[in-house]
């Protein structure tokens, strides 16, 4: 086995945002000597990297040249020259998740057309080039309204998805390839994080169970374990762990669902790496997701999935109105409160609805750790520091 540990061996990341700051507390557990290249000077990974780089993640020199001083690259980030991922592998790096399956996740339309392909449940769909193409099936009554439209690529926390309710909406939308999908009546959303190494092994963690923001169509509140019956649980696992199958992917791939009305569990999307759903398994679970995906991608015996304790996370967000130097007001309030632990990703700039940080309250009763939640989420405001009440 290659010695991974206090060693010449290096772990190279694509990407310096916070999920990779994360990673890098558990690099630095077993100190792993890693390197890291992002776009943007004051990542919030570049402290804890052994070697930080800024470097464009798109272009393919950047990344070519900076997978050649590694021995194993993985990313934070889907949006990554797959091209130069592909020559790096050719020439024996090892690149996981592997570029063959960032090619099938980056693109919406190519993603969905993979679930239909390997018969996995998921919402109807259609595709199209452009937004005349959509226009003139909408005139011609192919969708009814409400339904979902979705750029195929370059979205993420509720960009590049859009509620369609009437044809006036259609011609506010980008000129851009997109995916309709009809508008699931569900009950829940949910999410279960798969891990799996090079040999095979495979696990999965608790489904979660997901609460969104209204107006950003972000995700405010991650509850753990989902308040679902076994039944749907053990429907929602098995079904994570199909798709898993199918893309064959090493590492942690983050499968989110609908539960209808009729407790069937659909696919919506996937994101092949450590995920905001899984982020109260670094307080709650017996391995956090960010430790798993080490050991997935370095080969290693995976860890115990299972959680020590309920757990509910609050995602804190950029307050509407305030753009500028972050300052955390209360933050001392909800630091007093049982059971909670804040993470602040090291990002000096807030926006509104921008990902500041996030807050996990831990409780062996799930109901008073979500009131807490809500205690948290009413507090905390993730302001400007000029901002004086």
């Amino acid at each position: 086995m290659t010695n991974y540990f206090s060693s010449d061996f290096t772990l190279g990341i694509l990407g310096g945002g916070q999920l990779g700051k994360m990673l890098l507390y558990e690099t630095r557990k077993f100190d792993i000597a890693t390197r890291v290249v992002d776009p943007n000077p004051q990542a919030p990974a570049r402290l804890a990297a052994n070697h930080f780089e800024v470097g464009d993640l798109l272009d393919y020199d950047t990344v070519y040249s900076f997978g050649k001083k590694c021995d194993v690259l993985t990313f934070e980030i889907e949006t990554v020259n797959v091209d130069a991922l592909e020559k790096l592998e050719s020439e024996g790096i090892k690149v996981y998740p592997s570029p063959q399956t960032l090619r099938l996740i980056q693109d919406k339309g190519i993603q969905k057309e993979f679930y239909k392909k390997h018969n996995i449940p998921t919402a109807a769909f259609a595709k199209y080039n452009t937004k005349a193409e959509l226009q003139n099936a909408v005139e011609a009554a192919k969708h009814d309204f409400p339904f979902i439209w979705k750029s195929t690529q370059g979205g993420y926390d509720g960009k590049g998805v859009s509620v369609i309710r009437k044809e006036q909406d259609v011609n506010d939308l980008p000129d851009t390839p997109c995916i309709v999908e009809e508008m699931i009546p569900f009950k829940n959303e949910l999410a279960v994080i798969v891990v799996r190494n090079p040999d095979g092994e495979v696990k999965t963690y608790p489904v979660v169970e997901m609460e969104f923001h209204p107006e950003a169509n972000q995700v405010e509140y991650v509850i753990c374990p989902a308040r679902i019956s076994d039944a749907v649980a053990a429907k929602a696992r098995a079904l994570a762990t199909q798709v898993s199958e199918a893309f064959g992917h090493v590492g942690l791939l983050a499968v989110e669902m609908f539960q209808t009305k009729n407790d069937e569990v659909l696919v919506n999307e996937v994101a092949p790496r450590p995920h905001n759903s899984g982020h109260y398994s670094i307080e709650g679970s017996y391995t956090n997701q960010f430790e798993q995906h080490l050991r997935a991608i370095l080969n290693l015996p995976l860890g115990e999935t299972e959680s020590k304790v309920g757990a509910v996370m609050v995602n804190l967000v950029g307050a509407e109105g305030h753009t500028g130097q972050v300052r955390y007001e209360n933050i001392e309030k909800i630091m007093a409160l049982k059971g909670v632990t804040p993470h602040i990703y090291g990002k000096r700039q807030t926006r509104p609805f921008r990902k500041m940080g996030h807050v996990t309250i831990i409780n062996s009763d799930l109901a008073e750790a979500r009131k807490i939640a809500e205690e948290v989420k009413k507090s905390i405001r993730v302001i400007t520091s000029e901002y004086k009440k």
